[in-house]
Protein backbone atom coordinates (compact mmCIF):
# COMPACT_ATOMS: atom_id res chain seq x y z
CA UNK A 1 0.00 0.00 0.00
CA UNK A 2 1.53 3.03 -1.26
CA UNK A 3 1.16 6.59 0.37
CA UNK A 4 -0.94 9.02 -1.55
CA UNK A 5 -1.73 13.10 -1.07
CA UNK A 6 -4.58 14.37 0.98
CA UNK A 7 -6.97 16.10 -1.68
CA UNK A 8 -6.90 19.36 0.04
CA UNK A 9 -9.13 20.75 -2.58
CA UNK A 10 -11.39 18.30 -1.90
CA UNK A 11 -11.60 18.77 1.90
CA UNK A 12 -11.34 22.88 1.91
CA UNK A 13 -14.72 22.66 -0.70
CA UNK A 14 -16.56 20.22 1.82
CA UNK A 15 -15.93 22.46 4.86
CA UNK A 16 -17.22 25.74 3.21
CA UNK A 17 -20.14 24.16 2.00
CA UNK A 18 -21.01 22.77 5.40
CA UNK A 19 -20.52 26.11 7.18
CA UNK A 20 -17.11 25.56 8.76
CA UNK A 21 -13.71 26.80 8.28
CA UNK A 22 -11.32 24.25 6.38
CA UNK A 23 -9.95 21.81 8.50
CA UNK A 24 -6.31 22.01 9.94
CA UNK A 25 -3.47 20.72 7.13
CA UNK A 26 -2.52 16.99 7.64
CA UNK A 27 0.84 16.44 8.49
CA UNK A 28 3.32 16.08 5.91
CA UNK A 29 3.27 12.54 4.31
CA UNK A 30 6.04 10.99 3.17
CA UNK A 31 7.62 7.36 2.76
CA UNK A 32 11.49 5.94 3.59
CA UNK A 33 12.40 3.02 1.88
CA UNK A 34 15.29 1.15 3.90
CA UNK A 35 17.60 -1.94 2.08
CA UNK A 36 16.97 -3.65 5.33
CA UNK A 37 15.20 -1.29 8.05
CA UNK A 38 16.27 -4.55 10.78
CA UNK A 39 20.27 -3.94 9.96
CA UNK A 40 22.21 -1.81 12.72
CA UNK A 41 23.38 0.34 9.22
CA UNK A 42 20.26 1.58 9.11
CA UNK A 43 19.47 2.24 12.44
CA UNK A 44 18.38 5.72 12.30
CA UNK A 45 15.27 5.54 10.06
CA UNK A 46 13.71 3.52 12.55
CA UNK A 47 14.95 4.91 15.63
CA UNK A 48 13.38 8.55 14.49
CA UNK A 49 10.02 7.22 14.06
CA UNK A 50 10.20 5.52 17.90
CA UNK A 51 11.38 8.33 19.58
CA UNK A 52 8.57 10.64 17.57
CA UNK A 53 11.05 13.23 16.14
CA UNK A 54 9.30 12.76 12.52
CA UNK A 55 5.92 13.61 13.87
CA UNK A 56 7.60 16.35 16.15
CA UNK A 57 8.01 17.64 12.70
CA UNK A 58 4.81 17.94 11.40
CA UNK A 59 5.49 14.55 9.23
CA UNK A 60 3.95 11.67 8.68
CA UNK A 61 6.87 9.12 7.80
CA UNK A 62 6.35 5.81 6.33
CA UNK A 63 8.93 3.43 6.93
CA UNK A 64 9.10 0.60 4.67
CA UNK A 65 11.53 -2.67 4.11
CA UNK A 66 13.02 -4.34 1.02
CA UNK A 67 15.39 -6.85 1.38
CA UNK A 68 18.43 -5.41 -0.30
CA UNK A 69 19.76 -1.66 -1.67
CA UNK A 70 19.20 -1.98 -4.58
CA UNK A 71 15.76 -3.22 -4.30
CA UNK A 72 14.87 0.37 -2.34
CA UNK A 73 16.55 2.28 -5.28
CA UNK A 74 14.31 1.09 -7.93
CA UNK A 75 11.30 1.63 -5.62
CA UNK A 76 12.74 6.05 -5.54
CA UNK A 77 13.56 5.75 -9.63
CA UNK A 78 9.66 3.92 -9.88
CA UNK A 79 8.23 7.12 -8.01
CA UNK A 80 6.17 4.89 -5.00
CA UNK A 81 8.93 6.25 -2.36
CA UNK A 82 10.13 10.22 -1.76
CA UNK A 83 13.28 9.28 -0.04
CA UNK A 84 15.85 5.77 0.80
CA UNK A 85 17.78 4.45 3.15
CA UNK A 86 20.84 2.88 1.27
CA UNK A 87 24.10 3.45 0.81
CA UNK A 88 25.64 7.02 -0.74
CA UNK A 89 27.27 4.93 -3.63
CA UNK A 90 23.82 4.63 -5.20
CA UNK A 91 23.92 8.34 -5.95
CA UNK A 92 27.45 8.29 -8.12
CA UNK A 93 26.36 4.75 -9.60
CA UNK A 94 22.77 6.69 -10.69
CA UNK A 95 24.56 9.85 -12.45
CA UNK A 96 26.44 7.59 -14.55
CA UNK A 97 23.59 6.35 -15.58
CA UNK A 98 22.21 9.86 -16.46
CA UNK A 99 19.62 9.88 -13.18
CA UNK A 100 20.22 12.47 -10.44
CA UNK A 101 19.58 11.47 -6.73
CA UNK A 102 21.74 13.00 -3.30
CA UNK A 103 22.59 12.31 -0.33
CA UNK A 104 20.56 14.59 2.40
CA UNK A 105 21.55 13.24 5.37
CA UNK A 106 25.12 11.37 5.79
CA UNK A 107 24.17 8.30 8.20
CA UNK A 108 27.96 7.00 8.59
CA UNK A 109 31.17 7.35 7.00
CA UNK A 110 31.97 3.34 7.16
CA UNK A 111 30.22 0.61 5.39
CA UNK A 112 29.62 -1.46 8.78
CA UNK A 113 29.61 -4.13 6.75
CA UNK A 114 32.29 -7.42 7.05
CA UNK A 115 33.14 -9.97 4.72
CA UNK A 116 32.75 -13.21 6.62
CA UNK A 117 34.17 -17.09 5.18
CA UNK A 118 32.26 -19.93 6.66
CA UNK A 119 34.66 -21.92 8.96
CA UNK A 120 33.91 -24.62 6.40
CA UNK A 121 36.95 -23.04 4.17
CA UNK A 122 39.61 -22.56 6.05
CA UNK A 123 41.67 -21.86 2.28
CA UNK A 124 39.95 -18.56 2.02
CA UNK A 125 42.34 -16.43 3.98
CA UNK A 126 42.34 -13.25 1.89
CA UNK A 127 39.90 -11.85 -1.12
CA UNK A 128 42.85 -13.60 -2.75
CA UNK A 129 41.41 -16.61 -2.25
CA UNK A 130 37.79 -15.74 -3.84
CA UNK A 131 38.72 -17.23 -7.25
CA UNK A 132 36.16 -19.78 -7.78
CA UNK A 133 33.94 -19.13 -5.20
CA UNK A 134 30.02 -18.16 -4.53
CA UNK A 135 29.69 -14.85 -2.09
CA UNK A 136 27.15 -14.21 -0.50
CA UNK A 137 25.85 -10.23 -1.52
CA UNK A 138 22.68 -8.95 -0.18
CA UNK A 139 21.33 -7.99 -3.83
CA UNK A 140 22.76 -7.98 -7.31
CA UNK A 141 23.69 -4.46 -8.29
CA UNK A 142 23.61 -3.29 -4.15
CA UNK A 143 26.28 -2.19 -2.22
CA UNK A 144 27.53 -5.20 -1.01
CA UNK A 145 28.03 -6.28 -4.53
CA UNK A 146 29.80 -3.26 -5.55
CA UNK A 147 32.39 -4.22 -2.39
CA UNK A 148 32.69 -7.56 -3.12
CA UNK A 149 33.81 -6.64 -6.58
CA UNK A 150 36.05 -4.29 -5.64
CA UNK A 151 37.71 -5.95 -2.98
CA UNK A 152 38.52 -9.25 -5.47
CA UNK A 153 39.53 -6.70 -8.06
CA UNK A 154 41.50 -5.54 -5.31
CA UNK A 155 43.36 -8.66 -4.79
CA UNK A 156 43.80 -9.55 -8.44
CA UNK A 157 40.72 -11.99 -8.87
CA UNK A 158 39.19 -10.92 -12.52
CA UNK A 159 35.42 -10.54 -12.87
CA UNK A 160 34.36 -14.12 -13.98
CA UNK A 161 36.25 -15.49 -11.63
CA UNK A 162 34.07 -15.70 -8.78
CA UNK A 163 30.63 -15.63 -8.25
CA UNK A 164 28.03 -13.18 -6.52
CA UNK A 165 25.01 -14.70 -5.00
CA UNK A 166 22.06 -12.29 -3.63
CA UNK A 167 21.31 -13.41 -0.39
CA UNK A 168 19.67 -11.24 1.60
CA UNK A 169 20.37 -10.47 5.27
CA UNK A 170 19.73 -12.17 8.35
CA UNK A 171 18.22 -15.78 8.41
CA UNK A 172 18.34 -16.02 4.68
CA UNK A 173 22.38 -15.23 4.35
CA UNK A 174 22.55 -17.48 7.68
CA UNK A 175 21.09 -20.77 5.54
CA UNK A 176 23.15 -20.19 2.37
CA UNK A 177 26.09 -19.99 4.31
CA UNK A 178 24.81 -22.79 6.18
CA UNK A 179 24.08 -24.68 2.83
CA UNK A 180 27.18 -23.85 1.70
CA UNK A 181 25.61 -22.16 -1.19
CA UNK A 182 28.09 -19.50 -0.45
CA UNK A 183 31.66 -20.07 1.09
CA UNK A 184 31.99 -16.57 2.20
CA UNK A 185 29.71 -13.27 2.03
CA UNK A 186 29.22 -9.44 2.79
CA UNK A 187 27.11 -8.53 5.62
CA UNK A 188 26.26 -6.13 8.75
CA UNK A 189 24.75 -6.54 12.55
CA UNK A 190 22.96 -8.17 14.00
CA UNK A 191 23.99 -11.17 11.49
CA UNK A 192 27.56 -10.82 11.82
CA UNK A 193 27.53 -11.38 15.86
CA UNK A 194 24.91 -14.27 14.94
CA UNK A 195 27.23 -16.16 13.24
CA UNK A 196 30.18 -15.21 14.91
CA UNK A 197 28.55 -16.56 18.09
CA UNK A 198 27.78 -19.70 16.26
CA UNK A 199 30.88 -20.36 15.10
CA UNK A 200 29.85 -20.81 11.61
CA UNK A 201 31.68 -18.34 10.35
CA UNK A 202 35.19 -15.77 10.93
CA UNK A 203 35.73 -12.28 10.04
CA UNK A 204 37.59 -12.18 6.74
CA UNK A 205 37.52 -8.35 6.10
CA UNK A 206 36.37 -5.84 8.66
CA UNK A 207 34.94 -2.73 7.46
CA UNK A 208 32.97 -1.49 10.96
CA UNK A 209 35.35 1.20 11.84
CA UNK A 210 36.75 4.67 10.05
CA UNK A 211 40.01 2.90 10.63
CA UNK A 212 39.62 -0.47 9.79
CA UNK A 213 37.76 0.92 6.73
CA UNK A 214 40.60 3.19 5.34
CA UNK A 215 42.80 -0.17 5.47
CA UNK A 216 40.33 -2.22 3.04
CA UNK A 217 38.92 0.78 0.98
CA UNK A 218 41.87 3.42 1.01
CA UNK A 219 40.20 5.85 2.63
CA UNK A 220 36.97 7.06 4.64
CA UNK A 221 34.11 5.59 2.45
CA UNK A 222 30.25 7.42 3.68
CA UNK A 223 27.60 4.71 3.32
CA UNK A 224 24.72 4.49 4.91
CA UNK A 225 22.51 7.99 3.98
CA UNK A 226 19.07 9.79 3.46
CA UNK A 227 18.92 9.71 -0.08
CA UNK A 228 16.04 11.85 -2.29
CA UNK A 229 16.22 12.63 -5.92
CA UNK A 230 17.64 16.20 -6.88
CA UNK A 231 13.99 17.23 -8.46
CA UNK A 232 12.25 16.29 -5.15
CA UNK A 233 14.66 18.21 -3.31
CA UNK A 234 14.76 20.83 -5.09
CA UNK A 235 10.71 21.66 -5.16
CA UNK A 236 9.79 19.78 -1.66
CA UNK A 237 12.68 22.27 0.49
CA UNK A 238 10.22 22.73 3.10
CA UNK A 239 9.88 18.49 3.96
CA UNK A 240 13.22 17.72 3.43
CA UNK A 241 13.96 20.37 6.43
CA UNK A 242 12.11 18.63 8.20
CA UNK A 243 13.17 15.51 7.43
CA UNK A 244 16.80 16.62 7.75
CA UNK A 245 15.99 17.85 11.19
CA UNK A 246 14.83 14.87 12.64
CA UNK A 247 17.74 12.67 11.36
CA UNK A 248 20.70 14.93 12.76
CA UNK A 249 18.30 14.83 16.17
CA UNK A 250 18.18 11.12 16.42
CA UNK A 251 22.23 11.15 14.86
CA UNK A 252 22.69 13.40 18.16
CA UNK A 253 20.63 10.84 20.22
CA UNK A 254 22.93 7.85 18.54
CA UNK A 255 26.13 9.55 19.34
CA UNK A 256 24.95 10.86 23.55
CA UNK A 257 23.40 7.31 24.45
CA UNK A 258 24.88 3.74 25.17
CA UNK A 259 23.80 0.91 23.44
CA UNK A 260 21.50 -0.30 26.22
CA UNK A 261 19.89 3.04 25.66
CA UNK A 262 19.38 2.64 22.23
CA UNK A 263 18.33 -0.65 22.56
CA UNK A 264 15.29 0.00 24.49
CA UNK A 265 14.27 1.93 21.69
CA UNK A 266 13.82 -0.84 19.07
CA UNK A 267 11.35 -3.29 18.67
CA UNK A 268 12.11 -6.35 20.30
CA UNK A 269 12.05 -8.53 17.37
CA UNK A 270 15.59 -6.19 15.77
CA UNK A 271 17.37 -8.59 18.72
CA UNK A 272 17.08 -11.81 16.79
CA UNK A 273 16.49 -13.28 19.80
CA UNK A 274 19.77 -12.06 21.66
CA UNK A 275 19.31 -8.58 23.46
CA UNK A 276 22.76 -8.55 24.79
CA UNK A 277 24.25 -9.57 21.37
CA UNK A 278 22.42 -6.71 19.87
CA UNK A 279 23.72 -4.00 22.44
CA UNK A 280 27.21 -5.32 22.43
CA UNK A 281 27.19 -4.84 19.11
CA UNK A 282 25.48 -1.32 18.67
CA UNK A 283 28.07 -0.25 21.64
CA UNK A 284 30.64 -1.57 19.36
CA UNK A 285 29.83 -0.29 15.81
CA UNK A 286 27.82 3.01 16.82
CA UNK A 287 31.11 5.15 16.00
CA UNK A 288 30.43 4.68 12.09
CA UNK A 289 27.97 7.38 12.60
CA UNK A 290 28.08 11.10 12.07
CA UNK A 291 26.93 12.77 14.76
CA UNK A 292 25.58 15.63 12.55
CA UNK A 293 24.66 13.83 8.91
CA UNK A 294 27.58 16.04 7.25
CA UNK A 295 29.34 14.30 4.77
CA UNK A 296 33.00 13.47 5.70
CA UNK A 297 35.75 15.07 3.70
CA UNK A 298 37.65 13.33 1.48
CA UNK A 299 34.32 10.18 1.54
CA UNK A 300 32.51 10.94 -2.02
CA UNK A 301 36.63 10.89 -3.70
CA UNK A 302 37.06 7.29 -2.03
CA UNK A 303 33.90 5.86 -3.33
CA UNK A 304 34.19 7.41 -6.44
CA UNK A 305 37.82 5.89 -7.08
CA UNK A 306 36.30 2.63 -5.35
CA UNK A 307 33.57 2.28 -8.38
CA UNK A 308 35.87 3.82 -11.14
CA UNK A 309 38.33 0.74 -10.07
CA UNK A 310 35.66 -1.85 -11.60
CA UNK A 311 32.65 -0.44 -12.42
CA UNK A 312 32.03 -0.32 -16.36
CA UNK A 313 28.68 2.43 -15.59
CA UNK A 314 31.28 4.49 -14.07
CA UNK A 315 34.37 4.14 -15.80
CA UNK A 316 35.09 6.98 -18.42
CA UNK A 317 32.45 8.86 -17.22
CA UNK A 318 32.36 12.47 -15.56
CA UNK A 319 30.70 12.55 -12.52
CA UNK A 320 30.40 16.26 -10.53
CA UNK A 321 30.21 14.81 -7.00
CA UNK A 322 28.91 17.82 -5.85
CA UNK A 323 25.87 16.89 -7.21
CA UNK A 324 25.62 13.70 -5.56
CA UNK A 325 25.00 15.07 -1.85
CA UNK A 326 24.15 18.38 -0.25
CA UNK A 327 24.72 19.84 3.28
CA UNK A 328 22.67 22.32 2.98
CA UNK A 329 19.61 20.81 4.67
CA UNK A 330 21.59 19.19 8.12
CA UNK A 331 23.63 22.30 8.44
CA UNK A 332 20.02 24.22 8.87
CA UNK A 333 18.83 21.81 10.74
CA UNK A 334 17.74 22.68 14.78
Amino acid sequence: MRLRATPFAVLALAGTLAGFATPAAALDKITIMVGGVEKQIYLPAKLAERLGYFKDEGLEVEVLSEPSGVDAENELLAGNVQAVVGFYDHCIDLQAKGKFVQSVVQFSQAPGEVELVSTKHPEIKSAADFKGKSLGVTGLGSSTNFLTQYLAMKHGIKPGEFTTLPVGAGATFIAAMQQDKIQAGMTTEPTISRMLKTGEAAILIDMRTVEKTKEALGGTYPAASLYMSTAYVETHKEEVQKLANAMVKTLKFIATHSGAEIAEKMPKDYYAGDKDMYIKALDDGKAMFTADGVMPAGGPETVLAVLSSFSKNVQGKRIDLEKTYTTQFVKAAK
